[in-house]
């Protein structure tokens, strides 16, 4: 059975690194200047405590959008300077200005400028390695331009007849190589597509790449992705690039979530995203509240990115300058501890946010308009404990793998049906391929039949010996199990909030 494919996981290299515990984003209009000054009020209060562990607007910057310490004009001077070196001799000063140089090539915004400064630098790199006899080296520079650009010709005037005859003997070479089938999708139509820096096309979009690494961003219009870097491997390497959500994000002046529709679940599902992307426990998500009456709120929601859950939520009014600084503290105790002083507002209990109080309420300064139902935990349900999650995705599993198999039963008959037609005799032609494949179609789905009702019936007697031995619970996290088929293949998937 042809499992469908599924969609490839990007992994930033910034995360070879640890990352804090946490992280402060703004939601709304990201070019607001107070909500950007009330949002940087906010992480500075938050980082000064030195017990927070806090990732700073900077390292955000770094992880998600790294921006290049030079411009086209500096890396152009750079690598001219380093070419002076290659012909003066100086090899190993020369490798490092290159090397140098790549690192921040790759920094670049995509386009033409920044792939014609990335093959100055390859193909420098590649006479650099030849003339320190490091062949593999060399070749493997010049492969770097010639797998995305295989027409590229050499510069008679600046490259040697042995050094281009090398290069097209790559050239053909790689035109030879097994190729991947590369296949991105995009959430948003018509993405523009670019490997390492050069345009290659629109999503969606198919090509057949050499095997290897390559820098990838998607645009469209004003939204640009997460530059990331991707393995090419295998036969093929399907994308699904979530530019609306990626898009969204920006990094200056500030951290910040677009958000213009109103749709606070939407921004709060997309900073839990982001804090999974950034390796973070807790993503704090503060905004601007204009109700249609009264004054304006600062609110903060405390976000646990494993499980999704919303842990707490206060603000306060921002109408009075002399009490800000008193307030913006008493907020940052309230999101790291769960402790509410007087003049913090926290949301009521039927989750009514108190930016938008009902009739009766007073108005005047920084008064308590809602009781700290979250100081003891009141004013949320009680989460599941973890026995019985786990039993229920164990059920949610056997129960996709009981369907999977009613699915493959289904497809099996198919082919049953198929290959009956096609008997002589009761018996299989050597010399009839397709009732030869039909055969071997049949033991392939036989095998994965036995695997899924094994597989389900133990998931499903795990998952109620798991569910007796858990202690109770008011609610049970919302569990999705999804099963689809065609012609070719079937696939399962549970999904859900745990």
């Amino acid at each position: 059975m042809r499992i469908a494919p599924a969609i490839v996981a990007f992994f930033l290299s910034t995360q070879a690194y640890a990352a804090p515990r946490r992280t402060v984003v703004a939601s709304g209009d990201c070019k607001d200047a107070e909500l950007s000054g009330q949002a940087k009020a906010f992480l500075g209060a938050l980082a000064s405590r030195p017990e927070q562990d806090t990732l700073s607007a900077a390292q955000f910057s770094e992880r998600l959008f790294p921006q290049p310490t030079q411009s086209f004009e500096d890396l152009q001077r750079q690598l001219e300077a380093a070419q002076d070196q290659f012909y003066e001799g100086r090899n190993a000063r020369t490798l490092q200005s290159v090397d140098e140089a790549l690192q921040q090539i790759t920094r670049l915004p995509v386009g033409d400028a920044r792939w014609k400064l990335y093959v100055d630098a390859q193909l420098l790199h590649g006479l650099n390695y030849r003339a320190m006899g490091k062949t593999k080296e060399s070749d493997a520079a010049f492969r770097n331009v010639l797998r995305l650009q295989p027409k590229y010709e050499l510069d008679a005037d600046y490259f040697a007849p042995s050094v281009r005859q090398n290069f097209d003997k790559l050239r053909r070479e790689l035109d030879q190589t097994r190729k991947v089938k590369l296949s991105v999708k995009s959430t948003l139509p018509a993405a523009d597509v670019y490997l390492d820096g050069l345009k290659l096309g629109q999503t969606p979009l198919a090509l057949d790449a050499v095997p290897g690494t390559y820098h990838l961003t998607l645009v469209k219009g004003d939204t640009t992705s997460f530059p990331r870097s991707i393995q090419v491997q295998g036969t093929e390497t399907p994308l699904l690039v979530d530019v609306a959500y990626e898009g969204s994000v920006s990094a200056s002046p500030f951290p910040c979530l677009a958000s213009t529709d109103g749709n606070d679940e939407r921004s709060l599902s997309h900073a839990v995203r982001l804090g999974g992307t950034l390796g973070v426990e807790e993503v704090i998500v503060v905004r601007l509240e204009r109700p249609s009456s009264g004054p304006k709120w600062f609110a903060a929601t405390v976000l646990n990115v494993e499980g999704g859950q919303k842990l707490r939520e206060g603000g306060f009014k921002t109408q009075d300058p002399e009490v800000s600084n008193e307030a913006l503290a008493a907020l940052v105790d309230f999101v790291t501890t769960g402790r509410s002083p007087s003049n913090l507002v926290v949301m009521n209990s039927n989750g009514k946010a108190p930016w938008d109080p009902p009739a009766g309420l007073r108005q005047g300064g920084l008064d308590l308009s809602a009781p700290n139902m979250l100081a003891d935990g009141s004013s949320n349900p009680r989460p599941t404990s973890g026995l019985r999650t786990a039993s229920y995705v164990a059920l949610g599993t056997g129960v996709a793998a009981f369907g999977g198999a009613g699915i493959v039963r289904l497809l099996a008959q198919k082919d049953m049906n198929a290959l009956e037609k096609r008997l002589d005799n009761g018996r299989i032609l050597s010399t009839d391929r397709e009732a030869l494949e039909l055969r071997n179609a049949l033991v392939q789905k036989s095998h994965v039949l036995n695997g899924l009702l094994i597989g389900g019936g133990a998931a499903v007697a795990t998952g109620a010996v798991l569910y007796l031995l858990a202690p109770d619970s008011r609610t049970a996290p919302p569990v999705t199990v999804g099963l689809s088929a065609d012609g070719n293949g079937a696939a399962a998937s549970i999904s859900g909030a745990f």
